[in-house]
């Protein structure tokens, strides 16, 4: 059956992704490198902040050393705080509540190649924090999605938090919006819906398990029922 839901976080929870990409270039403008356009989505979609920045500078011959894609990543983790805290109402997508509603026996948890930070900031203001048992987010490993680590952490943390669910990847739901973390959910063996929040319906439809226009249009009852057929 079942028994939890991974959500991604940008571009699932919240739409700050143009944000992201205006602080990107932001970064790379202050390091006096010229942003490309459609390099966002190229490289940073569905991908933690370390991986996409690294990328982005030594595609411009930079020497990226620890410390100095620390610094970027701080000094963009603060701009973020401070551009999504004077942000009246936040970009949440709709449907995140119902999906909850209508599950009330499964666990959520987010899996996210974001900063905790950003993370517990939007879901504090959005009235979700408490919906989540666990937050997997960039800190907590040194991979991004495609890899399926964060899920794998996911699952591992839920079963340490809740002893008797005894959780398998095959008993989660992931919801996703880009290729990049629907390749993380299959790689974890994790069933997958593709929302089209950030690329289009077709596109998502070919490569995840279930496609929606907007999680509101899922369809909760069909999901369980194909769960349910699942052999033990």
């Amino acid at each position: 059956m079942l028994k939890a839901v991974l959500f991604d976080f940008n571009g699932v929870i919240i739409n700050d992704e143009p944000l992201h990409e205006k602080l990107l270039e932001q970064i790379l403008i202050e390091e006096n490198l010229r942003p490309k356009p459609g390099e966002f989505r190229e490289l940073c979609l569905g991908r933690s902040d370390r991986v996409c920045i690294q990328e982005m500078l030594e595609r411009r011959g930079r020497v990226v050393t620890p410390d100095y894609l620390d610094e970027l990543i701080t000094r963009k983790a603060q701009a973020y705080v401070q551009q999504i805290s004077t942000i009246e109402k936040l970009p949440i997508y709709s449907g995140i509540e119902d999906v909850m509603f209508k599950l009330p026996q499964c666990k959520f948890a987010i899996v996210s190649g974001a900063l905790r930070s950003e993370i517990e900031l939007v879901l504090e203001r959005a009235n979700l924090r408490s919906r989540f048992s666990v937050i997997v987010s960039g800190d907590d490993i040194a991979v991004s999605k495609p890899e399926p680590d964060g899920y794998l952490l996911a699952i591992e943390r839920l079963n340490q938090e809740f002893p008797d669910l005894q959780l398998t990847a095959q008993e989660c739901l992931a919801i996703e919006d880009t290729f990049a973390g629907i390749q993380a959910a299959k790689a974890a063996k994790i069933p997958v819906v593709g929302v089209a929040n950030s690329y289009p319906f077709h596109m998502m439809q070919r490569c995840s398990n279930w496609a929606v226009d907007y999680l509101i249009d899922l369809e909760i009852d069909r999901i369980q029922n194909t769960f349910a057929a699942v052999p033990a």
